[in-house]
């Protein structure tokens, strides 16, 4: 099973109102399916891969979850009392069992659940979001695992969420049903800052000469393929993230440029380009009438997902 996706709203910053709508916050982590329908404790991501060696502090999931049941929620560490997307990427890629709980000591993170498509083997995703949301309420949650809190109030949520430094907000139609790998209308996502995984297709070193990563070129792909230059950035590319992109990259270096359209000698003077397979989360402002980001700000490696068209 694939998670259900939200549709952004037709006017960015407004929600739909009525009581016809739920609010939840928008999570700032990394989407999960905690899936008991096999023999052991899956947490699935969106790419369909497995990431419970990642997050041992779950495993209490195997548990106290009925066999045969599927939770959607997102995986979130929280840095200074707000969900951190940078602070989970220290995280998200750990394989190793003995780092991954060294690492869950030192960043702990929760499991914050939202939607229940199977329970206990039976099949929900027909039943309206208001059903599901009962079923789920009904599930002794143990520790990391919470409820993400439902609202009735859009504009009050919204207005919240901005204050405290939150996301977005989504929102749900009361009758919807649950539609797996479907991005539908019935949720609807309106986001305080834009975020989108991208391609890495070129590294500019540093300017003082130490030729440590400065900068990386990020890409999207048309519907045919071909990348198309996003921005170049370097802001939040330092520590950790710095070290583990040097790592990825180093193999995947190229003669020749990744990218579809000539680029400006601002941009490719100097790059060392690479094979567009390295995944980024990046953060930004808004996006040119070109498709160039405003004020990117990398966040961190994403091997959970896909990478976002160039037309989204």
């Amino acid at each position: 099973m694939q998670p259900m996706l939200a549709t952004p709203v037709p006017v960015p910053g407004r929600l739909p109102d009525g009581p016809g709508w739920r609010f939840e916050v928008k999570w700032d982590g990394v989407r999960v399916l905690a899936d008991t329908t096999g023999e052991r404790l899956r947490l699935l991501g969106r790419n369909g891969r497995d990431a419970a060696a990642a997050y041992p502090e779950l495993e209490v999931l195997a548990t106290a979850l009925p066999p045969g049941t599927v939770l959607d929620g997102e995986v979130v560490a929280m840095r200074d009392g707000i969900p951190s997307f940078p602070a989970l990427a220290e995280r998200m890629h750990v394989r190793d069992r003995a780092r991954a709980a060294a690492l869950a000591r030192q960043v702990p993170v929760s499991y914050v659940v939202f939607d229940v498509p199977v329970l206990a083997g039976e099949d929900l995703s027909r039943r309206p979001f208001t059903e599901r949301r009962a079923a789920l309420e009904t599930l002794d949650l143990p520790a990391p695992v919470q409820l993400s809190p439902v609202y009735p109030d859009g504009d009050l949520i919204w207005a919240a969420t901005r204050a405290q430094g939150l996301e977005g907000v989504v929102a749900k139609r009361a009758t919807s049903t649950y539609q797996p790998g479907r991005r539908s209308g019935d949720w609807l996502k309106a986001v305080h800052h834009t975020t989108r995984t991208a391609l890495v297709g070129g590294w500019r070193p540093e300017t003082n000469g130490s030729g440590r990563l400065g900068a990386v070129l990020l890409g999207a792909p048309d519907a045919a393929g071909g990348l198309h230059l996003l921005c170049r950035a370097g802001s939040g590319l330092a520590g950790p993230l710095a070290r583990e992109l040097t790592a990825l990259l180093r193999p995947l270096e190229r003669p020749t440029s990744p990218f579809a359209e000539r680029l400006e000698p601002a941009d490719a003077r100097g790059t060392v380009w690479v094979e567009p397979r390295v995944l980024l989360d990046v953060r930004y402002l808004t996006r040119t009438p070109s498709g160039r980001l405003r004020q990117p700000v990398l966040r961190g490696v994403r091997d959970d997902t896909a990478v976002d068209p160039w037309e989204a």
